[in-house]
């Protein structure tokens, strides 16, 4: 039986038993120690396949959400970045687990675990969706005619494309995006369809200005930031939308935790399906449950993963309200 002070769980199956196997690993071994196992794992991916390798390292250090891996210069941010999280919130990993309403959702959680500290590209083979869409696990999410639909991170418009494609009907869309390029290119590819609104803005938890940089790997990439060149303005959902909302997706670039606090009310008032990305970062993958779970008991929780073999990305945490689950926080 795998516990601590707040929770325990028994060991049902082949995933409960892989997980409690990885979590009691990181328990009793030292940072240095699992650092030094990471390093082999990736050494060994190099000896066995250097073009997965070359796009494992060109990958990671494209998109810096993680930290810079560079071997040759004896850089291992990335590495000492992940082996820091899993030991230092190995308790909030396992609560995670225990709040997991199916067991793919369990499987993905150990899966990516798992590759975290071996780079084993199976590991995440194993978990791929393919399915349903993209935020849209027909088995979580289910959408009517009364669909008020909020889209963070709208991009260029592809989520809602997607969405209408699959439930074919809806009230009203709200679509906010940051970077003014891909504003544009939202706003045209968007304009044949009815009850779309479309801000300019960055989802926050509270109001003012940001900055975004114009020096992103990709058009999609943009986040917010204290400084920069191209000034935002950011605003909390709360504020900025009165309607009442079904439906948040977000894909912000790292920006979830504060967006979630600026949908505080709405969670609290009006329990809306929720679809958030959360890979930009080594802790967004337990952080934003237990953010969603502290603002509001009562959520149930899915994972699922949408990403390639070569680094996990595209996970996404679901979260479905259910007024008759009890609280089990134990994050303070």
């Amino acid at each position: 039986m795998l516990s601590n002070a707040n929770h325990k769980f028994e060991i049902l199956n082949i995933v409960d038993k892989e997980f409690y196997s990885i979590m009691s690993y990181i328990n009793k071994t030292e940072i240095d120690n699992i650092i030094k196992v990471m390093k082999r794992c990736l050494k060994r991916v190099q000896q066995q396949n250097i073009v997965l390798y070359e796009n494992v390292l060109n990958c990671y250090n494209t998109f810096q959400y993680w930290g810079k891996l560079i071997p040759e210069k004896d850089i291992y941010e990335l590495i000492n970045n992940r082996a820091i999280t899993l030991k230092k919130y190995q308790n909030e990993f396992i609560w995670l687990y225990t709040r997991l309403e199916d067991y793919r959702s369990k499987k993905c959680l150990f899966e990516i675990i798992s590759h975290w500290m071996t780079f084993d590209p199976i590991k995440l083979e194993n978990i791929v969706e393919k399915t349903y869409k993209h935020y849209f696990d027909f088995d979580i999410i289910a959408c009517d005619e009364n669909e008020v639909f909020v889209d963070l991170g709208a991009y260029t418009g592809d989520t809602v494309i997607e969405y209408i494609s699959l439930y074919d009907h809806y009230k009203k869309i709200y679509c906010y995006e940051i970077f003014p390029e891909n504003f544009d290119t939202l706003k045209k590819n968007l304009e044949k369809f009815d009850n779309i609104e479309f801000r300019k803005k960055g989802a926050y938890k509270n109001s003012g200005h940001m900055y975004v940089s114009d020096n992103e790997p990709h058009e999609s990439t943009h986040k917010l930031f204290n400084a920069g060149n191209t000034q935002i303005p950011v605003i909390s959902i709360d504020e900025d939308i009165n309607d009442q909302i079904t439906f948040i997706k977000m894909d912000i670039e790292g920006g979830e935790q504060d967006a979630l606090w600026g949908c505080k009310n709405h969670i609290q008032t009006e329990h809306p399906k929720l679809a958030i990305s959360i890979y930009h970062n080594n802790e967004d993958i337990w952080k934003c449950a237990a953010i969603i779970d502290e603002i509001l008991a009562g959520y149930k929780f899915y994972l699922r993963y949408y990403g390639g073999n070569v680094y996990p990305s595209e996970y996404v945490l679901y979260a479905i309200y259910n007024a008759g689950i009890e609280r089990n926080n134990m994050i303070s």
